[in-house]
């Protein structure tokens, strides 16, 4: 089991949402409306004046077999929006109930 953290800009929700239900991904959490930076290119995304752009998230709970086909299909989400801003993370899950 694995988890995978995806942040991103919320102006790509619903493209993000959609590779989710292509894939059949369904335990999952989501935040909307948090604020962040980019660790390389990326600007702010606060939610103010200056910064008015915002972030999405989801913590996705799947299969090992599900991995890769979610990165890769968020990859090339990333590569055809880049300036947006998208960011996937893979944890091992050790235990659960």
């Amino acid at each position: 089991m694995k988890a995978v953290f995806v942040v991103y800009n919320q102006s790509i929700s619903g493209q993000v949402k959609k590779i989710l239900d292509q894939l059949f991904i369904r335990g999952y959490t989501q935040w909307t409306d948090i604020t962040g930076n980019g660790s390389d290119k990326g600007l702010p995304h606060a939610g103010t004046h200056t910064w008015p752009e915002l972030n999405n998230a989801y913590l996705i709970m799947t299969e090992d077999a599900n991995v890769s086909p979610l990165l890769s299909q968020l990859q090339s989400l990333n590569s055809s929006v880049e300036a947006q801003g998208l960011r996937a993370f893979v944890w091992n899950i050790e235990n659960m109930i």
